[in-house]
């Protein structure tokens, strides 16, 4: 039986005959075995040719859907130190609920009343704005004075240079008929002193011609000093003008600098008031900012700085706030080789840490425990881990999301691509070969409505 030697002892004995022999060759130990088998590689072929949606897995964390609705530190914008908190960790606060009392510890503000004289110094300078003001109105009112005032003396003077010219012209006049007096008395003396020495006229009319004819040689140089006079008086006329001219420029000059150099004086004291306005308005709002109140409503999680009397600068983190009110969403991450692949709009199964499920990643219909999602954003620019963030949100047609997400928490993430037979996407994992490329069917849809068009 153990074929030892080359003499088989099984042409001469019939081993059926034993009663052992009997239960061992007359059972069939692997018919079972080959039926089981047969269905087995039946089953499998079949399951071979069902199908599979591609997909994407990776790993994310439920942030929320709206930048503001995420958890966020609260810094104060001044620095100072922590005088009295009035929360407690855990605590429920509205918007403007005060947080904590701080305060200061920069010298400049240390004077409580610092509000108070600053608006005392502000009242005295706008009292200063409008005394300058003022001044500046009566410095205007006393130009238009200096102004009419030389209007009337100039017009005056003009008055006087033309009554001077007419005078020179009246005595130009009289100047001409003493002149032609004075030669007709000259003619009569000579002619009468012709006549003398014939005989025919008397001594005593030569004597009368004679002072007929002095007469009128006085009045003639008498009328030529009238005339030089009136002469003069045109030239002190004319003077008299240039000179009221020049004093009222000089009073003018003296008067409208002083207007400006008051008028200057005024901006200055304005802006100095301007000044104190913009450092009333900030001490106001720097002693607001003594209470950090919370921006919205929102539980207080951690308090990063505690204790009283500790000191910080401005923008350091004080605690930490979540949001009472917000959207979950999930975000992940995409390898840069899957990113074409990934759609807005595209259906993504989602996995919560915490929560019991059963996935088969490519029959999302037969996985319990995961919930419904969509792509809402896909990062242009890729991220600091190499890969691209996708943001995606609950699926209105699906199944809610469980209310006891927490944001922060991990989650799984299948997004789903284009559907092909199991054995194709083994051949495909054999061989690392990326998923299908394919484009949405909404795309397609779209695509196909234009072409139509």
């Amino acid at each position: 039986m153990l074929n030892i030697s080359n003499n088989s002892v099984s042409e001469y004995v019939d081993l059926k005959t034993f009663k052992s022999g009997t239960k061992i060759f007359t059972i069939e130990y692997h018919k079972r075995f080959k039926k089981f088998l047969l269905g087995f590689s039946i089953l499998l072929l079949i399951i071979l040719f069902l199908p599979w949606t591609q997909n994407i897995s990776n790993n994310g964390t439920v942030t929320t859907l709206k930048p503001n609705q995420r958890p966020q530190t609260i810094q104060s914008q001044i620095p100072g130190r922590i005088e009295e908190w009035f929360v407690v960790e855990g605590d429920f606060v509205k918007k403007g609920d005060t947080i904590l009392r701080i305060s200061e510890i920069k010298s400049d503000y240390f004077d409580e009343r610092l509000t108070e004289r600053t608006n005392n110094q502000l009242t005295s300078k706008s009292s200063s704005v409008e005394a300058y003001k003022n001044k500046g109105i009566a410095l205007e009112n006393q130009i238009s004075a200096l102004q009419q005032e030389r209007g009337l003396k100039l017009e005056q003077a003009k008055n006087k240079l033309l009554q001077a010219h007419l005078k020179v012209k009246t005595d130009s006049m009289d100047l001409e008929a003493i002149k032609i007096n004075a030669a007709i008395s000259k003619t009569q003396y000579e002619r009468t002193v012709s006549l003398q020495e014939e005989g025919l006229k008397a001594v005593k009319d030569v004597e009368e011609k004679r002072n007929k004819l002095q007469e009128a040689t006085a009045k003639l140089i008498s009328q030529q000093n009238k005339l030089l006079s009136s002469k003069n008086q045109v030239i002190n006329a004319e003077l008299d003008i240039s000179t009221i001219k020049a004093t009222y420029s000089d009073k003018l000059a003296k008067v409208q600098s002083d207007l400006f150099t008051a008028q200057s004086s005024g901006y200055d004291t304005e802006a100095e008031v301007s000044k104190l306005e913009t450092n009333l308005a900030n001490y106001i709002k720097r002693n607001s900012l003594l209470y950090v109140t919370a921006p919205q409503d929102g539980y207080i999680n951690k308090a990063i700085k505690a204790g009283i009397g500790e000191t910080f600068k401005e923008g350091e983190q004080l605690v930490n706030i979540m949001p009472a009110n917000y959207d979950l969403a999930v975000e992940m991450y995409v390898k840069p080789i899957d990113l074409p692949l990934i759609h807005i709009g595209e259906n993504v199964r989602v996995q919560f840490d915490g929560w019991p499920a059963i996935v088969f990643s490519g029959w999302p219909n037969v996985s319990y425990g995961t919930y419904g999602a969509k792509i809402i954003a896909i990062e242009n620019f890729i991220s600091d881990n190499g890969m691209y963030r996708v943001l995606l949100s609950p699926d209105s047609d699906d199944i809610s999301w469980p209310e006891a997400i927490r944001v922060g928490s991990g989650a799984k993430t299948i997004a789903l691509l284009d559907d092909v037979p199991i054995w194709f996407e083994l051949w495909r994992q054999i061989n690392s070969f990326p998923p299908n490329f394919y484009q949405p069917n909404q795309k397609a849809n779209n695509s196909n409505d234009k072409k139509k068009a």
